[in-house]
């Protein structure tokens, strides 16, 4: 495919209207009520408007570029939209829309301090990761990719107690760890290559002897792997559930996680190459971290009350279907994976916005004291279970078209053992999603009933908490009964898929 090349500066405007907004937010401060959550939510439309502008003509074959300024010899400051790029901004773009609404409404009704603080790190958030997806070459990437995890530290302490900064701690240490690791990785590759420019098929092919470059690919892997909580690179992700739920949702779903695995995929198809990374046999290795971690994290989540951590832990294994599926190395399961990163995004932005409600409107963190609140809530829970259920892999959700592709992909390896894997890590998500949502609508009360406070809560705080996990649930359904409606995940993949493989 010969791409067309377009020269424009729409994807620094569409990194400059979140950055504009945080400085707005700072300058406003608090002086003006809801004047913090207007700038966010109208730099998120703008945002999303000009991302869906490159989106439809990228998938058709035009990629974006603008260089504005030198770095170093070689090395620009340098942008790229390219299919995989835009889908990953598209995904961002899309959700920040409804993380902020319902923000706003989460914020409302717990009566959050430090709003300004929250929503201006919100902002310098979103602005990174659209850096991270339009990022032209490792330098680029590497500096967005560092902005994002400071960016993010103040939202994971924003409750300011003891716990919370001590996951702040842990969580700085992870992914500054994690970020020396792939610093060196990117000097080592412009010393061996000249160049840090991403480019199909790569720029490692020929460059060092065989030890080399998979020691090279280790290296990259743990750089990225932390933000992906590959295992056993994940303990900040459950440490830092201490944050408010709509940044339990961002890292999750739209943010940091995200752009981990989008990390991955940037250095296994564009820097080392489908070819080179076969030659080099990484694939089954990366495969295999990717099987332990799902398996894994998923047995670690069923022994969790608290609602959040088993989304944690259930995040760490679903991330890692994303990376088998690249690893791989196969059609099918490289267009799971890719459509998994905006499938699992809404499944699991789902079950955070459910969670985040429960506990806005009940106080209820636990499970155990969820039993029978469904009757209080059935919005809530009705989306929280087709999140459930998407998880598991049940047809008619985009999280069984997902399990499906990867499964094909498995049979197309002859690797008979990731097939074992994907089965048994859909019954062990069952075993922690169904019993919530059984428990939720059949179970007795055990607390007192809930009702008359939610009724209280203003209704248009209710909307904004109610609402968006009801839109993005049925996205799920959406997405699996037509995946391959043009432009969907799906569809989206499977060019994406044909860019990488050069047919």
């Amino acid at each position: 495919m010969t791409p067309e090349i377009v020269y424009s500066a729409i994807p620094i405007l569409a990194i400059v209207i979140s950055s504009g907004a945080a400085i707005l937010i700072g300058l406003f401060g608090n002086r003006v009520r809801y004047l913090n959550e207007g700038v966010s939510l109208g730099a998120a439309v703008i945002k999303f408007a000009l991302v869906y502008s490159m989106y439809t003509s990228v998938m058709a074959g035009t990629i974006y570029i603008c260089n504005p300024v030198a770095l170093l010899p070689g090395v620009d400051f340098s942008f790229r939209v390219d299919p995989i790029g835009v889908y990953f901004a598209f995904l961002s773009s899309l959700l920040w829309i409804v993380t902020t609404i319902y923000s706003i409404g989460y914020m409302e009704a717990l009566n959050e301090h430090a709003r300004t603080r929250y929503f201006l790190s919100f902002a310098v958030c979103v602005a990174s990761t659209i850096g991270i997806a339009f990022s032209g070459n490792l330098l680029t990437f590497f500096i967005f990719y560092e902005i994002l995890t400071f960016a993010t530290y103040p939202l994971v302490v924003h409750t300011q107690t003891k716990e919370a900064l001590d996951a702040g701690r842990k969580y700085l240490a992870y992914l500054m760890s994690g970020g020396i690791v792939l610093l060196f990785a990117i000097i080592t590759t412009y010393i061996m290559t000249g160049t840090l420019d991403f480019a199909d098929g790569g720029i490692l092919a020929g460059s060092a002897p065989v030890d080399t470059l998979r020691i090279l690919f280790i290296l990259f892997m743990i750089g990225v792997g932390v933000k992906t909580a590959i295992m056993p690179l994940h303990a900040w992700l459950p440490a830092a559930m201490v944050a408010p739920t709509p940044v339990s949702a961002l890292l999750h779903a739209v943010a940091v996680v995200k752009a981990g695995a989008f990390g991955v995929l940037r250095v296994l198809f564009y820097v080392f190459g489908f070819d080179l990374t076969q030659e080099i046999g990484m694939g089954p290795f990366l495969a295999a971290m990717a099987a332990i971690t799902i398996i894994i994290a998923s047995i670690i989540a069923l022994a969790q009350d608290n609602l959040k951590m088993r989304l944690a832990y259930s995040t760490v294994s679903q991330l890692s279907y994303i990376v088998l599926g690249a690893a791989l190395l196969t059609p099918a399961g490289l267009l799971g994976g890719i459509a998994h990163m905006m499938h699992q995004a809404f499944m699991k932005i789902t079950l955070f916005f459910c969670a985040g409600a429960i506990f806005a409107l009940t106080g209820k963190k636990l499970i155990s004291e969820m039993h029978g609140t469904a009757e209080d809530m059935p919005y809530t829970w009705a989306a929280f279970t087709i999140g459930g259920l998407g998880m598991i892999g049940i047809p008619l959700t985009c999280g069984f078209v997902t399990k499906w592709y990867l499964l094909v992909g498995s049979l197309q390896a002859d690797a008979w053992v990731y097939i074992a894997v994907l089965l048994t890590s859909a019954l062990l998500n069952a075993a922690y999603f169904l019993p919530p949502v059984y428990h939720a609508y059949f179970s007795p009360k055990t607390v007192a009933r809930t009702h008359e406070h939610i009724q209280t809560t203003r209704p248009w705080i209710r909307l904004c908490l109610v609402g968006p996990p009801v839109c993005t649930a049925a996205a799920v359904i959406i997405f699996g009964i037509a995946p391959l409606a043009p432009y969907f995940p799906l569809d989206a993949a499977r060019l994406i898929v044909a860019w990488i493989m050069g047919v």
